[in-house]
């Protein structure tokens, strides 16, 4: 029987005949595709310092890319022919972290056996994502560069609570992973870190930005220049974007939320800018909790950063 208004097992959702949406681009992972940029859920918050229901946060920015076309009017070109490849969520263990954390790094290395794209975005999930995601993309590509877009620096130690979300990067570098020079932070932010992980990226040559250097020196000046300096010396670069680097009035769905963060401009803008550079590689956008988020404001954010990095 044909019906002229049901649609079963769809929803109704107005379409426009001359508008493309981001999620009609996506799909799912097959073995022998090939795309332009692949995306991967780590949904992964049970190491997160303070409550966090980050781990629904793939799902939300997912959704949200729905809102979105896939014309750009600043390039004058449609993207709609950009195939967009899904491998989908980790199915992360319910109660031990470290074992959710070889899961992740497991899955992102067999995504990037695949060779299915030249590009990947990694969806958290709380930071500690980045350790085990880091981590494969230097198995697979030798040294990495990142460029961290933070608030805090998240080297916390390991002795009070283990691997959290307050600890990717100092794992990174006391497992040899990475060389603290290879690691840009951009954006640190007054009354968010201790005295002791001041000094700690000091030791270890890690390159700080604070706000107020950014506001002297300017943040895509910044990135340029770090860039250069990481394309000499790195094989590839990783951009690591915490949104709560984001002021908390354009990030209210972000854990540790607070004032005098980036706009969204400046943070859209900057992204774009690293995401032109022919040696990056790879994203990962985290610490949203959509439990916290006001219409979602942080998933739709999130989900625009993306749009930046996939359609340079």
């Amino acid at each position: 029987m044909s019906f002229n208004y049901l649609q079963p097992g769809k929803p109704a959702v107005f379409k426009d005949r001359f508008t493309t949406k981001v999620t009609e681009c996506i799909k799912p992972y097959e073995s022998g595709d090939r795309g332009a940029v692949g995306i991967l859920g780590l949904p992964a918050s049970k190491s997160s310092i303070s409550m966090s229901m980050a781990a629904e946060a793939p799902q939300a920015i997912r959704k949200a890319l729905g809102s979105y076309s896939t014309f750009s009017a600043t390039k004058n070109h449609d993207f709609k022919d950009d195939v967009l490849i899904d491998f989908g969520d980790v199915s992360v263990h319910p109660t031990d972290v470290e074992a959710t954390l070889d899961r992740l790094h497991v899955s992102v290395g067999e995504m990037l056996e695949t060779e299915a794209c030249e590009r990947y975005i990694m969806l958290g999930g709380d930071h500690g994502v980045s350790f085990p995601s880091i981590h494969a993309f230097q198995k697979k590509f030798g040294r990495v560069g990142i460029l961290q877009w933070d608030a805090h620096h998240d080297v916390r130690n390991l002795d009070d609570g283990g691997r959290t979300n307050g600890t990717p990067f100092r794992s990174l570098i006391e497992g040899g992973v990475i060389r603290g020079e290879d690691l840009v932070q951009i954006g640190i932010r007054d009354y968010s870190n201790a005295a002791a992980y001041d000094d700690y990226c000091e030791e270890k040559g890690i390159h700080v930005y604070t706000m107020d250097d950014l506001d002297q020196q300017g943040i895509l000046q910044v990135v340029e220049k770090e860039l250069q300096r990481l394309a000499d010396q790195v094989d590839v670069i990783y951009l690591s974007v915490d949104m709560d680097a984001v002021d908390q009035a354009f990030a209210p769905g972000c854990p540790a939320i607070g004032p005098g963060g980036f706009t969204s401009r400046e943070l859209l803008s900057s992204v774009r800018a690293a995401a032109m550079h022919e040696k990056v590689k790879a994203m990962d956008i985290v610490e949203i909790d959509p439990s916290k988020d006001v219409r979602a404001i942080t998933s739709r954010l999130a989900a625009h950063v993306m749009l930046r990095f996939m359609y340079k």
